[in-house]
């Protein structure tokens, strides 16, 4: 039997917090708010970039790269090879973390991986309308569906083939609010 209970319903700062919280105004319990998780990859081959053209909102007919949420229940490299082949019907290999984007505007923390490849053959998933290699001089810039598409991308072209780097962040001066 389903039996439907009040929940959290007030916004105010529980005793011994600093920030507002949604609290239930019977038990005093506390729902906590936290960022998501969103794991995606920049997959390299032959040269060029995986991207794939969006068929979901937000930002639908433009290109990303292979990402989404992480679920409950996988780790953050199992996400990212789930969200290629969701979206690219690519069976990835993980190579290295190549950034992690802190996007608080809308509650969002990115790990992009650096990948290839780990068999033949991509095409587009049920959240693509289209999936397509594209080398440096070709990558759709004005058609990119968010700034950290575009940050994950000319991080992966400075960091090229080197086997050892820091993991890059949000860049200095740029703003993630778009």
């Amino acid at each position: 039997m389903n039996q439907s209970r009040p929940g959290p319903s007030l916004r105010t700062i529980p005793e011994g917090d600093t920030r507002e919280r949604l609290v239930c105004g019977d038990c005093g319990f506390v729902q906590y708010e936290n960022p998501k998780i969103v794991v995606g990859s920049v997959v390299h081959v032959d040269g060029k970039v995986l991207m794939c053209r969006r068929a979901i909102e937000p930002s639908r007919g433009l290109w990303t790269l292979p990402a989404g949420y992480m679920e409950l229940g996988e780790t953050a490299i199992e996400g990212a090879r789930r969200e290629a082949w969701e979206e690219a019907r690519a069976d990835i290999a993980i190579d290295a973390l190549l950034a992690v984007y802190d996007i608080p505007r809308i509650g969002q923390v990115q790990l992009i991986w650096r990948a290839t490849l780990a068999a033949p053959g991509f095409s587009a998933g049920p959240e693509s309308l289209e999936v397509a290699l594209f080398g440096w001089d070709e990558i759709p810039w004005e058609e990119t569906a968010f700034p950290t598409v575009r940050w994950a991308l000319r991080h992966a072209r400075e960091i090229g083939g080197l086997a050892h780097f820091a993991p890059r962040g949000n860049p200095p001066g740029e703003s993630a609010s778009g």
